[in-house]
This record gives C-alpha cells, structure tokens and sequence, in this order.
C-alpha cells in the first residue's frame, strides 16, 4: 500500500462519513451496488458496520473503510468466508472524487495480502457486474484470473445482470 492509503476497521463513529461519501456518489454507485438506495441515511450506514462488526467476530466477514489522505473514501470488505475452502470474496467501492487514483487497487493489494498472510486464505474472488469493466480493472491489475461469467446472478434496479468471477490462489499471489 503507500502512504497515502490507508484500511482502518470500520467503527461506529464512522457512519455520518461513510453515509455522507455514499450519498454525495449515488448517482454514479447505485449504477453497479444495488444496495445503494436501500442506504438512505446514517442510520443505514451505522447498521451496517455493526453488523459487519458481528460478522468480523464470527469470522464470517470483515469490513474496512478505506482512507484517503485522512478522508473516508469507500469501503473495501471480505465476506463470503468459506473456513472448509480457506476463500473468500472481495469486495469494494470507491466515492466518485476518488476514483482514478489508484486508491481502490492499492487497498485491493493490501486486504489479498492480508487474506493470505495473516487469515491464511487460500484463494480471493472478486466479482463484478459485466458492465462495471472499471471495476475489473483492479482485479487483471493483481494478477487475478478470469474464471467465468455468472450469468443472471444479480439483480439491479429489477433487471438481471451477469457476474464476472475473477480469483487469485495464494500460490499465484506475487506481492
């Protein structure tokens, strides 16, 4: 990671931030998160970093705020935590004034070594609505393979959208 970035776990204190970075990118998140509009206040947002609180201390999923020169930019999670596989999924979005920067790939880098190294891992996913080609920037960037498509595995704004699955084993993981 560099210097400018940093992942700190999420606390309650958090939530007027966090709603306020996904208010002011609605527009441009809800086009690929549909949990966007169902965030419509601090309130939402202090609900889901308690609970990803529990789910951290039942190791079933972590979440960390991702910070940008001292601002609150975005979220960077692990869920979908298999203990019998050792994988998870990734997962991650970045307000709309703080992307381009490098930001989202360098917390990417940080949560996979991090996955591997200290909650000894054995394979990262990361998955991303087809349209969202940004978004699977990241993962080509570290070295993750394209595995597949999902198709009509999710669904925004009432319509079905495909999933791009691209994973990375740790035997493969060069940082």
């Amino acid at each position: 990671m560099n210097e400018d970035v940093q992942l700190k776990q999420l606390e309650d204190k958090d939530a007027p931030l966090l709603y306020q970075q996904i208010d002011v990118s609605r527009k441009h998140l809800r086009k690929f998160l549909p949990w966007v509009d169902y965030n419509t206040n601090p309130e939402h947002s202090l609900r889901f970093i308690q609970m990803m609180g529990r789910k951290a201390e039942d190791q079933e999923a972590i979440a960390f705020g991702i910070w940008y020169k001292g601002a609150l930019c975005g979220v960077i999670d692990l869920h979908g935590w298999d203990h019998t596989l050792q994988m998870a999924e990734i997962g991650y979005w970045l307000g709309t004034a703080f992307q381009g920067k490098g930001i989202a790939t360098a917390a990417a880098k940080a949560l996979v070594s991090f996955a591997f190294d200290h909650l000894k891992l054995n394979k990262i996913e990361i998955r991303f609505v087809l349209q969202n080609q940004r978004s699977g920037q990241i993962p080509i960037r570290l070295g993750f393979a394209r595995e597949g498509i999902l198709r009509h595995s999710a669904k925004l704004h009432g319509q079905y959208a495909d999933m791009v699955v691209m994973g990375i084993l740790k035997s493969d993981w060069k940082y």
